[in-house]
C-alpha cells in the first residue's frame, strides 16, 4: 500500500519511533489507521529530499497535531464514569485494565483534560480512604504507578532548540506524578523538558540550572516545610529562567514577586508554552 519494503518499515521503527501501536503476543506488528497516516507522511517527504530523521519528526509532529485537534474534552458524566471505572480497576488491583484505561484517556482526551478530570480525583478518593480508615495503601501506590506508566508512554519531543523546561522536585520532596503529568502535557505541545526527579539537592537543583538554562524552572512541593527548602535567591540570580512552583507545600508561603504560581496543569503548561 506504502510502496516501501518490509525492511524499511523495521528501519523507520529501530531508528526513527515510526513504528505500530500494537504488538501481538508474538512479535507481530499492527499498524493502526493513524500509524499509516503517520507512514505515509514520512513516505512523502523523504520523497521531497527531506533527510529521514528529519522527516520523521516532522511526520510525528504533525500526526500530534492532527491527533490534538481532534481530541474531545472530558467532563460531566463522561469523565465520572470515567472515574468510576478506573477506581472499580484499582480497588481490584488490576494493574492491566488501569494501564489500558489511563493510555485510552491520555490517546482520545490528551493528557491534561485525563489529569484534571479522572487522575487526581480518583487519586484524592484513594488518597482520603487510606487517611480515614488505615488501609489499602496497596491500591493508592498501585494507582499511581499505572497513571506514572501511561504518562511515561507519551512519546517525548524530539525537535531542536532550547528546553522550554526543568522540573524539579523540592530538597527531600519525593512526589514525583504530577511532574511527569506535566512533561507529558509538554510533550504534547512538542516541546523539550527535563525533571530530575524527587529529592533534589539545593545545590545540585542549582547546577541543573546553571548547565541546562532552562526557558522556564518548575519546582513541586507538597509540604511547607519542604518548599522552604528552594534557594529562590540563588536561582534567580543564576540564569534568565522564569521561575514557577506549584503543589500543596507552596499555599500561604511569602514568595519573590517574580515566582509564579500555576495552581493547575493546563496553568503550568500554559506558562511554559507562552514563554518557549
Amino acid at each position: 500500500m506504502l510502496g516501501i519494503a518490509p525492511t524499511t518499515l523495521r528501519t523507520w521503527d529501530q531508528r526513527y519511533g515510526l513504528g505500530p501501536s500494537i504488538r501481538t503476543e508474538g512479535g507481530h506488528r499492527r499498524y493502526e489507521e493513524a500509524d499509516v497516516e503517520v507512514l505515509r507522511r514520512m513516505v512523502a517527504l523523504t520523497g521531497q529530499g527531506v533527510a529521514p530523521a528529519s522527516a520523521a519528526v516532522l511526520a510525528r509532529r504533525e500526526a500530534a497535531a492532527r491527533l490534538a485537534r481532534s481530541r474531545a474534552p472530558l467532563g460531566g458524566e463522561e469523565a465520572r464514569a470515567a472515574q468510576r471505572g478506573f477506581l472499580a480497576a484499582a480497588r481490584r488491583l488490576d494493574e492491566p485494565l488501569m494501564l489500558d484505561l489511563a493510555a485510552k484517556l491520555i490517546t482520545a482526551h490528551g493528557v491534561v483534560s485525563a489529569w484534571e478530570a479522572v487522575f487526581v480525583p480518583s487519586l484524592v478518593e484513594l488518597g482520603d480512604q487510606v487517611a480515614e480508615r488505615g488501609q489499602g495503601v496497596e491500591v493508592e501506590h498501585l494507582a499511581s504507578a499505572s497513571v506514572l506508566h501511561a504518562l511515561r508512554e507519551v512519546p517525548r519531543s524530539a525537535r531542536p532548540g532550547p528546553l522550554a523546561a526543568l522540573l524539579s522536585c523540592a530538597p527531600d520532596e519525593q512526589h514525583v506524578l504530577a511532574l511527569e503529568a506535566l512533561g507529558a502535557a509538554l510533550s504534547e505541545e512538542d516541546r523539550l523538558w527535563r525533571s530530575l526527579g524527587a529529592r533534589v539537592p539545593a545545590d545540585a537543583l542549582c547546577d541543573a540550572v546553571t548547565r541546562l538554562r532552562p526557558v522556564v524552572l518548575l519546582v513541586w512541593a507538597h509540604r511547607a516545610d519542604l518548599a522552604r527548602q528552594v534557594p529562590f535567591a540563588a536561582l534567580e540570580s543564576l540564569s534568565g529562567a522564569v521561575v514557577a512552583v506549584a503543589g500543596p507545600g507552596w499555599h500561604g508561603l511569602e514568595l519573590p514577586a517574580s515566582v509564579h504560581r500555576p495552581a493547575t496543569l493546563t496553568e503550568a503548561v500554559g506558562l511554559v508554552l507562552t514563554r518557549a
